[in-house]
């Protein structure tokens, strides 16, 4: 009987992929796979036990598809991705790869395999036991991919595959995870910063690869953004208001230089049908929250909710005495907690990245490569 169901459901996506290719043109046909950390996290971690998780208020109190309830978003709304698919013409978001039932959307707008405090390395976020690394994400849409198969076939999955939009945005908690020294990192010794960007750079590149050999051509790329900026970073080094950790700034910068030379390499090799876009992230953000008043903020070193200094927790407790501090305008504060931009700022980031020059995405903004 089980049997005999799976295969009238995927008898009936035939049938829905079939008149998707009939009626293309009446349409919007976007397809988004988001892989990355928290940053992009729609709900991952809710299904894991994990330290990392976003799953009670006030999280998501301005997210209007809940209601104001969380979803496992680690902001107070929308994040950038969900922000750049609106504004592509997507009506809804795609789901967390966890959720139930969730392995049909691959063919219907696509998948979030994106997991708070997840890393490039697989090591990354041990501290919070419970993520997906960008390994094990990737290995997630293989299985989707395998689905797709089922239902569209090889050369038809290939197709489909070649309109999809890829974002990446991975490597924040490497780079935390690298200048906590109370999580240990590759033993005892810490790598020197050079090699730490080195071996960030090669297996990110390993990654991004065997997305490719699986169908994936149009990739954005989203570098790591002024960590040394956010109120964590500030309070773990005792940074004074108004300014940011040169240190962990320069190592990212280093790394972004290094990813830029990588994706312009991968862009000659892998032929005219594949495209990667950098998102310049960095430049993005660093120019918010040093000319924040420009964009309409009030506060660019605080956090919204969950205060300044350990643990950083934002939550609701049962009276006012039992929840963190919560700002009373979050339209005008860049940074939700401790770790996260709140919605304002997602908005601009994200136009920006939509619709930017070479300066921010490069060699074309993500508007053009969904036109492509």
């Amino acid at each position: 009987m089980e049997i005999c169901k799976i295969s009238l459901k995927l008898l009936l996506l035939r049938l829905v992929f079939i008149l998707m290719q009939v009626l293309g043109c009446f349409c919007n046909n976007l397809t988004t796979f988001v892989f990355g950390d928290s940053l992009v996290d729609a709900g991952n971690n809710d299904f894991l036990f994990t330290l990392s998780k976003a799953d009670s208020p006030p999280y998501g109190i301005d997210f209007q598809p809940s209601g104001g309830l969380p979803t496992g978003r680690f902001t107070n709304g929308r994040t950038i991705s969900d922000i750049v698919d609106q504004a592509l013409g997507a009506v809804s978001f795609p789901p967390p790869y966890l959720a139930p039932n969730a392995s049909s959307n691959a063919i219907l707008g696509g998948i979030n395999y994106a997991s708070g405090a997840s890393g490039i390395l697989d090591q990354t976020g041990t501290f919070f036991i419970g993520r997906v690394p960008l390994r094990e994400q990737i290995n997630y849409f293989e299985q989707s991919r395998s689905y797709m198969v089922n239902v569209m076939g090889e050369n038809g999955t290939m197709e489909f595959l070649k309109k999809a939009l890829f974002s990446l945005t991975v490597g924040s908690n490497d780079v935390l995870n690298y200048f906590q020294p109370s999580i240990p990192f590759l033993g005892e010794d810490k790598v020197s910063p050079t090699l730490f960007q080195h071996y960030l750079i090669s297996n990110f590149t390993i990654h991004l690869k065997r997305l490719h050999e699986l169908g994936a051509r149009k990739f954005i790329v989203v570098g790591i953004g002024p960590l040394g900026c956010i109120p964590f970073v500030r309070a773990l080094h005792l940074v004074p208001a108004g300014k940011c950790s040169v240190t962990v700034n320069t190592l990212i910068r280093g790394y972004n230089q290094r990813l830029v030379k990588v994706l312009d390499a991968l862009n000659q090799e892998t032929g005219l049908d594949t495209i990667f876009v950098y998102a310049n992230s960095y430049n993005v953000v660093r120019d918010i929250i040093l000319n924040y008043h420009k964009y309409g903020f009030e506060n660019a070193k605080d956090p919204c909710c969950g205060g300044y200094f350990p643990p950083f927790v934002c939550f609701n407790g049962k009276n006012v005495n039992g929840s963190s501090v919560l700002c009373e305008d979050r339209g005008k504060y860049v940074f939700w907690d401790a770790y996260h931009p709140t919605e304002a700022a997602n908005l601009i980031i994200a136009e920006k990245l939509l619709n930017g020059d070479q300066s921010v995405s490069s060699p074309i903004n993500i508007r053009e490569l969904y036109k492509l």
